[in-house]
């Protein structure tokens, strides 16, 4: 078992600062939206059965301050709103800041929860995606190089930025919820795979152009899995099974 998973089972139930009620820790198949950092999760997280209140683990349980290997001269403080008046981005995935954030008061940068909690590699047995600040190659989705952190394969033929991917799961989610009140329905649609990668296939057989598209697939399943907030997502199958349907 994931050892962040683990670590949630220790607390079934608990208390947290930003709300008034218990919450019990539960897998949910179901997309859902933080209540902590506005952002978008799937899988673990810590509900309110009272009042359909979220948190990612990495909200519910955040370090008081951390530090990250790609910026070695800051020291990031847990907040639960952004500083200050001016609007804020994170560094991490070029999105508005918004909820909970990691920010550094020296710099000024700002990581959201999940996002200053990427794992550094992805492996899900197929293929690994490293974490690079910035990588020269050119993106599988924008096709423009540089720009936010992005997920590299160690074949180094997938990249894929972090802001890229919230930005095709805001293009599918951009309501998360449909409706009002308790009769409010969730949006489950994951990012379809067709005519969101681009790559180019000349001169190769139909064999190898599907076997490509298939490990491009899974690098597009490992990276969203992580960027909702929990990895072992994909092991369970969910983003496989939500995209499938798309």
């Amino acid at each position: 078992m994931h050892q962040k998973t683990e670590a949630a089972m220790k607390y079934n139930e608990m208390s947290h600062f930003s709300h008034p009620h218990k919450l019990k820790f539960e897998y949910s198949e179901f997309p859902f939206k933080c209540d902590g950092c506005k952002e978008v999760g799937i899988g673990s997280r810590y509900k309110c059965s009272i009042c359909d209140y979220d948190l990612h683990l990495h909200c519910a349980i955040p370090s008081p301050s951390i530090f990250h290997p790609f910026y070695t001269k800051c020291s990031f403080q847990f907040l639960n709103r952004p500083p200050g008046d001016s609007p804020r981005y994170c560094n991490a995935c070029e999105k508005d800041v918004t909820g909970f954030v990691y920010h550094c008061k020296s710099c000024g940068f700002d990581l959201h929860p999940c996002c200053a909690k990427l794992p550094m590699v992805l492996d899900d047995g197929d293929i690994k995606l490293y974490l690079y600040r910035k990588v020269s190659s050119a993106c599988h989705r924008c096709g423009r190089k540089g720009r936010s952190w992005s997920y590299r394969s160690n074949c180094k033929k997938y990249n894929l930025h972090v802001a890229c991917v919230r930005e095709m799961l805001v293009e599918s989610w951009h309501e998360i919820y449909v409706g009002r009140g308790k009769g409010r329905k969730l949006e489950t649609r994951i990012p379809s795979l067709k005519n969101t990668l681009q790559t180019t296939h000349n001169k190769k057989s139909r064999g190898k152009v599907k076997k490509c598209c298939e490990m491009a697939g899974i690098a597009v399943q490992v990276v969203i899995s992580a960027v909702l907030g929990d990895p072992t997502a994909l092991i369970a199958g969910v983003i496989g099974s939500l995209m499938s349907h798309s």
